[in-house]
């Protein structure tokens, strides 16, 4: 918390009282903008390599074909 609250007394100070306040300005916009459009370019590279999901009738069949497997199983087991 000290070292947050520190951090915005040096960049008020620099941004009010210095000749450097256009520069700290630019590349605080830039720091944002270049987060934001990073976020959105990761958000868009998941959704472009992301296969699609199964069909729901494909899990299905999986489902039964599992559940036919382990009664299978039980009935051995019981004989």
């Amino acid at each position: 918390m000290a070292v947050s609250i520190i951090v915005i007394i040096i960049y008020a100070w620099i941004l009010f009282f210095t000749q450097w306040s256009m520069l700290l300005m630019q590349v605080t916009l830039m720091v944002a903008v270049a987060g934001v459009l990073g976020i959105l370019a990761w958000i868009g590279y998941t959704l472009a390599t992301t296969p699609p999901p199964k069909p729901i009738e494909k899990i299905e069949e999986e489902l039964e074909e599992e559940l036919k497997k382990l009664e299978e199983e039980a009935g051995k087991e019981k004989a």
